[in-house]
């Protein structure tokens, strides 16, 4: 049985001859059933205080628990950013490697070409030689001919 204080204040007790004091009894109730209604209120009060806070514990603890997703999706999408930065710097290494070679073997065929040109133009150089030092050498003939055809025409 729940007991207010209205019950503790409407209480009547029988009176006897050498009983208590009616009034006093009366005053007394009167004291606990103010005092009992404090204590009801103040632990409706108290109630409703657990209820409130446990509600703000479930809201935080709703609120950590996005947090702990956020972070973690956080954290994720981070490592999918790095894997992705090591896989673009990968292929931007391997393109580069691909040009650089591309680059050196370009540079290896026109020193090729290069040489084999000056080969050739050494050849050639060394055929206009000779045969400009054979030209020379018919005109000197030719010349030293002459003047000893003028020698023996002089005489």
């Amino acid at each position: 049985m729940k007991l207010t204080p209205l019950d503790i204040f409407q209480r009547k007790f029988k009176v006897s001859f050498r009983g208590f004091d009616a009034e006093e009894v009366d005053g007394f109730l009167e004291e606990i059933a103010d005092g009992y209604q404090l204590l009801l209120k103040e632990n409706e009060q108290l109630k409703n205080e657990a209820d409130r806070l446990r509600q703000d514990i479930k809201e935080y603890i709703n609120r950590e628990e996005t947090f702990k997703m956020a972070l973690i999706n956080s954290q994720n999408v981070i490592e999918q950013m790095k894997d992705n930065a090591q896989k673009s710097a990968e292929i931007i290494i391997a393109d580069a490697e691909l040009k650089a070679q591309n680059i050196l073997s370009n540079a290896n065929n026109k020193m090729v070409h290069l040489q084999n040109d000056i080969s050739e133009l050494k050849r050639q150089r060394i055929q206009m030689e000779s045969q400009i030092a054979s030209i020379i050498e018919t005109y000197s003939k030719l010349l030293e001919m002459s003047r000893e055809e003028q020698k023996t025409t002089d005489l």
